[in-house]
């Protein structure tokens, strides 16, 4: 064991990712937030961090069983006032049969090069450190925050549960807890970043310690004592109001232009009139969506959108219909037959990018992964009796003597397919869901 100034370290202190202990006892880091009314007539968690949170308890769970009991606990009041504490969190849970259990949550903390990652990310960008110091925590932080190596949500095995229940693995007080945690998100984000490690005091601090720093070394060596004094208020404003102002933003466009008429002269053989119109029709609209998108309220924070492949692309721009020539040459461009390109506007149109994967792209899950597909498609079905039969291959689940199927894709969705003239069709919607998503198909 090591001992640091904030607590002693246990396991390895030079792994970057070692878990802190004695957090409790610094001033400020042990909040405790009491009983929550019981949630009636809306969804679970209301806020991104709270939603977001719930869905890693759902990707991560070995037992999906165990977190649909939990989730009943947590509805029915059963959890009462929460101790939140770096690394921890804990409530005393109520049982059915009214036997109270202390039920506990450990999440694993950051170690100080974690820290110094995530402190560098929000520092380098003007918005995030605006955000933070407002006491807000933007959502697309945990994105730009995985991005630097530090994951904000819980993944695998971050999650451990303890329980006076005696269970030796998950059990439905401890989701039940987890459950409460994203009430707790709803509420005041900043909860995550405490049982990471750092309470909302410190962080801020420490911010505006860098913020200030920042500030010092872009004004270059050579201040004078003046300058380290600072500006007088009235001079300040007086600077100001001598600049001239911001140009105004371009206005918006209400919708692209129309394509101009190519009709007449004589294109090269390989270059058809029609083709050439759709295509300027398509680039006029994409412009006009990166237009809207670049003057909408926050657009600078945001991550920009991964571009399409080629064979993405072509998907895409049949999808808006071209005319039979032009989805002929896509259909041959993009090496797909005219009913593979047809399928795959289909599997477009029902979830973009992630639909036509869910199509086209067979893979392998690994055991953790599929481990916990199987769970939730146990747990989608009431009882054994009602379950359809379902024989896997792959990340393809095929209900046995039937034309559906089901598909699991990466972002842990389920995808349902049907089969229509001896080939595999979209045929609705993915969802969350495996009985959901069975039920739906068209």
């Amino acid at each position: 064991m090591d001992e640091r100034e904030d607590g002693p370290v246990y396991g390895n202190p030079t792994d970057g990712r070692a878990v802190y202990g004695g957090g409790a006892e610094r001033p400020g880091l042990e909040r405790t937030f009491a009983t929550l009314p019981v949630p009636r007539g809306r969804g679970f968690a209301q806020t991104w961090w709270g939603r977001a949170w719930l869905k890693a308890l759902a990707d991560t769970a070995l037992d999906g069983e165990q977190v649909k009991r939990g989730r009943r606990h947590a509805r029915s009041g059963a959890v009462g006032a929460v101790s939140v504490r770096p690394g921890r969190v804990t409530a005393v849970v109520q049982d059915r049969d009214h036997t109270r259990y202390r039920a506990d949550v450990l999440l694993q903390q950051w170690s100080a090069a974690d820290w110094e990652r995530l402190l560098d990310v929000v520092a380098d960008r003007a918005g995030h450190l605006a955000a933070l110091l407002d006491r807000d925590l933007p959502p697309v932080l945990a994105e730009d925050a995985a991005a630097a190596g530090v994951e904000l949500l819980p993944g695998v095995g971050d999650l451990e549960p303890e329980c006076d229940c005696g269970a030796w693995d998950h059990c439905a007080h401890a989701a039940a807890l987890c459950h409460q945690v994203a009430r707790l998100l709803d509420e005041d984000p900043f909860v995550l970043l405490l049982l990471r490690g750092r309470g909302e005091e410190e962080l801020l601090a420490e911010l505006q310690r860098r913020s200030a720093s920042r500030g010092d070394a872009a004004a270059g060596d050579g201040r004078t004592d003046a300058d380290a004094a600072g500006v007088p208020a009235d001079a300040a404003y007086a600077a100001r109001n001598a600049l001239p102002p911001l140009p105004a933003p371009p206005p918006p466009v209400a919708a692209p232009g129309p394509a101009p008429s190519l009709a007449g002269g004589s294109p090269p053989s390989e270059v058809t009139a029609d083709a050439l119109e759709f295509l300027i029709g398509d680039a006029a609209a994409r412009a006009h969506e990166l237009l809207t998108e670049a003057l909408s309220p926050g657009h600078a924070d945001g991550p920009p959108a991964p571009s399409p492949t080629p064979a993405q692309d072509a998907v895409r721009l049949a999808a808006a219909g071209p005319g039979a020539a032009v989805a002929a040459r896509l259909a041959d461009g993009s090496g797909r037959d005219a009913r593979g390109l047809v399928l795959a506007v289909r599997a477009w149109q029902l979830g973009g990018a992630a639909g036509l994967a869910a199509l086209e792209e067979e893979w392998a899950p690994t055991p953790e992964v599929a481990a916990r597909a199987r769970d939730r498609l146990a747990a989608a079905w009431a009882d054994e009796a009602s379950r359809p039969r379902l024989r896997a291959a792959g990340n393809r689940w095929t209900v046995v003597g039937g034309g559906t199927q089901l598909r699991y894709g990466r972002d842990g969705r389920w995808w349902p397919f049907r089969k229509e003239g001896g080939r595999w069709a979209p045929a609705g919607p993915a969802a969350d869901d495996p009985a959901a998503a069975l039920a739906g198909i068209a």
